[in-house]
């Protein structure tokens, strides 16, 4: 009888985790699209990761919300984007006269660049990464992603636990 009652629990705690992961992207894509918020390398790997976290929430959905692996990778995507966040964070308190140089947009990079600059370009950021476009409440859009990763990082790990009982 608690079989399938944990079972019920550990599915809600998956699609909560889709939810939130789907809103923020929805977010993002608002702000890139219709607030015209051009989104820089860092936040394009948060996105990534973001999707990531949903994507698995969803497989596990899929296969077995019961067992534990996909909540557990699902910690661990959040806290891989939550590091991107950091690193974000951590270029945008840098002094002007530290911040790396301005690259180009992601779209031209991906056109020109080989892939291997891209990706270094999308995970160690560049000087647009260091800029604040946007603030709510005092919080740039990497801090509220940071947010965003610690309540997909606290759902992961209440669905592992809700699937171990």
């Amino acid at each position: 009888m608690n079989l399938g009652f944990s079972n019920g629990l550990s599915q809600q705690w998956a699609v909560i985790t889709c939810i939130i992961a789907g809103g923020l992207l929805c977010v993002a894509l608002f702000m890139e699209h219709i607030m015209g918020l051009a989104p820089c390398p860092l936040c394009m790997m948060q996105r990534l990761w973001v999707a990531m976290v949903g994507v698995i929430a969803y497989i596990g959905l899929l296969h077995n919300p019961r067992w534990g692996i996909y909540p557990l990778f699902g910690c661990l995507a959040a806290i891989i984007g939550g590091g991107f966040s950091i690193r974000q964070l951590w270029l945008q308190s840098l002094p002007a006269d530290e911040v790396p140089a301005c690259g180009p947009d992601l779209e031209y990079m991906l056109e020109v660049f080989p892939l291997s600059d891209v990706l270094v370009a999308m995970t160690s950021g560049t000087g647009d990464c260091a800029e604040v476009s946007w603030s709510l409440l005092g919080l740039s859009i990497p801090a509220w992603t940071l947010v965003g990763f610690v309540l997909l990082f606290v759902t992961n790990a209440i669905q592992l636990r809700q699937g171990t009982r």
